[in-house]
């Protein structure tokens, strides 16, 4: 009886000795470890094929900021932002789900390093060339028996143009120059008694701007920052007396050339094939331009977003 005790006890001792020596032993160690490892694999192979996919992804898509110049041709051209990946917030938005998703990439502008108000006074005939944008320049200093029309097509489908007022025009009509005022829209200046600019003194070139802006802010309450020459007239003085007043001249790169009295149909076809990136469009309140101005709207939205002069000419990137 004593001797089964003692082999009972001696097979007890046996087993837990061996087992103290399985779980001490180096090689179970590193059995154990790498099972734990492996069991995480999978998960972290996972979280480092997103992150791979959204680098791959920023590349794709990375373009580099557009610089404003003074173009040879066409004169100062604003900036136009970059665009990258913000990879570090595009991971944290979708690593919850493990799996890339495009429509969840997070996207961050990048400046120019130089900007529109770095370059010296000169003209400005368009917007920048990679920006999808069109603008209107609505010179008024006649045609008041269209403005209403216009302005009615306009805000149907919710278009903001860049209205450039004569000085004598809203002392006269300071009823309507608020209503144009009223329903958004941007108001440049045209000068206050439509005078052929490249004539003028620097002086008398001064005056025409300043007495012009004071109206307009007088009536509307709304300080002009862009100035329109009338009939497109200007010289180096003309640009160097709107840029001492803090102002930037602005053209035209497309003509309606209404003053003519074309169709609507002539005036569409006209304008249309002329249009690009940027592209800043003239007319005046006349009867072929509000009876056009609708389809030339639709016309001109399947392809580019129409935003006022002002908006055209910051760096910010058009979104669809």
């Amino acid at each position: 009886m004593l001797n089964k005790k003692l082999s009972q006890f001696l097979a007890i001792c046996a087993i837990g000795s061996l087992s103290w020596v399985l779980v001490q032993n180096s090689w179970t160690e590193s059995y154990l470890t790498g099972m734990k490892k492996e069991s995480s694999v999978p998960a972290a192979a996972v979280q480092d094929r997103l992150h791979e996919e959204i680098q791959q992804a920023a590349e794709k898509y990375s373009e580099k900021p557009v610089d404003a110049v003074v173009d040879r041709v066409w004169k100062k051209t604003p900036g136009y932002n970059g665009i990258e990946i913000d990879v570090d917030k595009s991971y944290k938005k979708m690593k919850a789900k493990g799996k890339f998703k495009e429509n969840m990439l997070v996207f961050k502008e990048i400046a120019p390093s130089v900007h529109l108000q770095d370059l010296p006074p000169s003209p400005i005939y368009r917007a920048n060339p990679n920006k999808s944008s069109v603008s209107f320049i609505i010179n008024v200093a006649w045609g008041n028996e269209y403005i209403d029309s216009m302005l009615d097509t306009l805000k149907k489908h919710h278009i903001k143009a860049t209205f450039s007022l004569e000085g004598r025009w809203v002392k006269n009509n300071p009823e309507m120059a608020r209503a144009i005022a009223k329903e958004g829209h941007e108001l440049g200046n045209h000068s206050y008694t439509h005078p052929d600019m490249q004539r003028l003194s620097m002086q008398a070139a001064v005056k025409e701007i300043v007495d012009t802006n004071k109206v307009i802010e007088e009536v509307t309450g709304t300080k002009p920052a862009l100035f329109g020459p009338p009939s497109g007239s200007f010289n180096d003085t003309t640009v160097k007396a709107a840029a001492s007043v803090g102002m930037e001249t602005i053209l035209w790169t497309v003509d309606t050339v209404d003053w003519r009295k074309p169709t609507p149909e002539a005036l569409i076809n006209r304008v249309v094939p002329k249009l690009h990136n940027g592209a800043l469009v003239l007319m005046h309140p006349t009867d072929s331009t509000a009876k056009s101005l609708e389809t030339l709207i639709t016309s001109i939205e399947k392809t580019y977003v129409i935003v006022p002069v002002g908006e055209a000419l910051l760096e910010d990137r058009i979104r669809r």
